[in-house]
């Protein structure tokens, strides 16, 4: 199946790099921050993040957070401290499950509800940011995509609970090619991506489409101009998973919105 192109040339990947380097920057500088915080998952988003945010600020200014929970990998974990090394980054490992514990202790009836489970699991990792970067008087950085933030793929006041996304804007191609382009190991770069809120999930598998036909749909329909009909055309896909996308975009727009209030009564 035909899936569209969406890599950068060789100068617009500089620019991009530029681009969110400076954003990073001027975000700490606007807030008076002393840095950064950003959890570490071993995928390349949070990867290419870390890249992005030492080149901007600093190795120094820069702490990672690896916050493994039972359904984590090793392999996983490993790799996110392997990163936070090569780096040269200060990074702490706090085990999130007795957190996690105490909450289904006071509240047992959601303990065989896998989804609510895992996104407490993402929510317990965004307070853990905020406590450190509220100590160390930091700003929170968000690893989130364009693609999986179109489609609502990430937890309400989790892993979207950050003060800026600085890779935000990129497809989940374009993630790979950048990360590629600054340096990060292939093995990174091309690895399986997984949010691990529970055991052997996959987000390709969770979304029921793969990044590439998902990149294509997001950019030629839901970003861009192409009826559903004009996108089977020129993806040779089927109206069925495009407006699959389509459906899980409109579905997820309150998580890209402040929280709404009534508007005052004439």
């Amino acid at each position: 199946m035909p899936t569209l192109d969406l890599r950068f040339s060789e100068g617009e990947l500089e620019q991009r790099r530029e681009h969110i380097t400076d954003f990073i920057r001027e975000r700490v500088d606007t807030a008076g921050a002393e840095g950064a915080v950003l959890g570490l998952s071993g995928g390349i988003d949070s990867t290419l993040t870390a890249e992005l945010a030492v080149e901007a600020l600093g190795a120094e200014n820069v702490h990672g957070l690896v916050l493994p929970a039972t359904v984590s990998s090793g392999g996983n974990m490993s790799d996110a401290e392997r990163v936070a090394q090569d780096l040269e980054i200060g990074y702490d490992v706090i085990e999130i499950e007795p957190v996690i514990d105490s909450l289904l202790a006071a509240y047992p009836e959601a303990e065989e509800d896998r989804e609510a489970v895992g996104n407490a699991r993402a929510r317990v990792r965004a307070v853990l940011n905020y406590l450190v970067a509220n100590h160390e008087q930091r700003l929170v950085l968000g690893t989130g995509n364009r693609s999986e933030a179109a489609v609502g793929y990430f937890t309400k006041y989790g892993d979207g609970a950050v003060d800026c996304h600085p890779i935000g804007n990129l497809y989940k191609a374009q993630v790979r090619q950048l990360a590629r382009h600054v340096g990060v190991p292939e093995d990174l770069a091309a690895k399986t991506a997984t949010a691990e809120l529970w055991a052997d999930q996959t987000d390709e598998d969770e979304m029921g489409v793969s990044y590439e036909t998902l990149d294509s749909i997001l950019a030629t329909h839901v970003d861009g101009p192409l009826s559903v009909a004009a996108t089977c055309r020129l993806l040779e896909v089927d109206a069925e998973t495009v407006e699959k996308v389509r459906g899980m975009y409109e579905r997820s727009e309150h998580k890209r919105r402040v929280p709404p209030a009534p508007e005052p009564p004439n």
